[in-house]
């Protein structure tokens, strides 16, 4: 019987024609399933479902989760995020196809908990910068907004330059994100980037990809667990709010509220810029 399932083009492309249509015609799809994203139940049969295809460096698993939550999508991840996708799956979903195709080779991707779109650059010969998020609520006025703080650990250049001038506000004002001058405003949503909560945990934060749909732009080496209030209130707003620093201007903060004196600072210096980016999956 056929399922309501939307397999997206990128899906289509990875797992081939005839996998899709079989799963189209309910030969390879569950009955019912728990979403990759929500982790509560859902039923091909009467509820849009989209595929989620979770690709490693050899291998490939196939998710099932609520249209509403998130789109059909492939999402990459390393072999250990990958490993424990496959655990998940399989205990929660027993009626699942066991589907593990061969990851199509593809453009090396950036090392996870790296920046990406051609920001990693060294901060030393050989030493690469890392990026490091902070995960936490910023009012904006009286709401509570889901936001990242992202910072990496030494200066960021340009692709090719060797000067170690720090670039990183630069290069993200040039893909559209703009300067922040009031905290209690919430900045224009940036088309094209999302940030990726899947299995109740933060995974990336994606960019438009130069061939069409998105590719990673940040990674975590592992998922990243968060609080239900953040959770909530991402899902309320479907949209967090990605504010980014210089280096050693933040810092990691323990308490939100020593985030947000943190980032008033950083502000009236002129060193943050932000975005509001959609939210995939909650």
């Amino acid at each position: 019987m056929p399922r309501m399932l939307d397999v997206s083009d990128e899906v289509r492309s990875e797992i081939g024609d005839d996998e899709a249509d079989r799963l189209l015609g309910g030969d390879r799809a569950p009955d019912s399933y728990e979403c990759t994203s929500c982790r509560t139940p859902g039923d091909t049969h009467v509820e849009p479902t989209s595929t989620v295809l979770f690709v490693g460096d050899e291998t490939a698993v196939l998710a099932f989760a609520h249209a509403r939550c998130i789109p059909s999508q492939v999402v990459p991840v390393s072999e250990e995020q990958l490993a424990g996708a496959v655990r998940s799956i399989s205990q929660s979903q027993t009626g699942a196809p066991d589907l593990a195709v061969p990851a199509a080779p593809a453009p090396i991707a950036p090392t996870p908990g790296a920046p990406a779109g051609g920001v990693s650059q060294p901060t030393a010969p050989g030493q690469a910068a890392i990026l490091g998020i902070t995960c936490g609520l910023v009012l904006h006025g009286k709401v509570g907004h889901a936001s990242l703080v992202v910072e990496p650990t030494g200066p960021v250049g340009r692709p090719g330059s060797t000067s170690g001038e720090d670039e990183f506000l630069d290069l993200l004002q040039d893909a559209g994100f703009q300067a922040v001058t009031d905290l209690d405003e919430t900045p224009e949503q940036l088309p094209g980037w999302s940030v990726l909560v899947a299995m109740g945990k933060l995974h990336a934060i994606l960019q438009p990809a130069a061939a069409g749909g998105s590719t990673g732009w940040w990674q975590a080496h592992q998922p990243l667990q968060v609080t239900d209030a953040w959770r909530m209130a991402a899902s309320q707003l479907s949209e967090v709010t990605m504010y980014a620093v210089p280096a050693g201007m933040v810092g990691r903060q323990p308490r939100e509220d020593l985030l947000r004196q943190a980032l008033e600072r950083a502000v009236a210096l002129g060193q943050v810029v932000a975005a509001s980016l959609p939210l995939a999956g909650t």
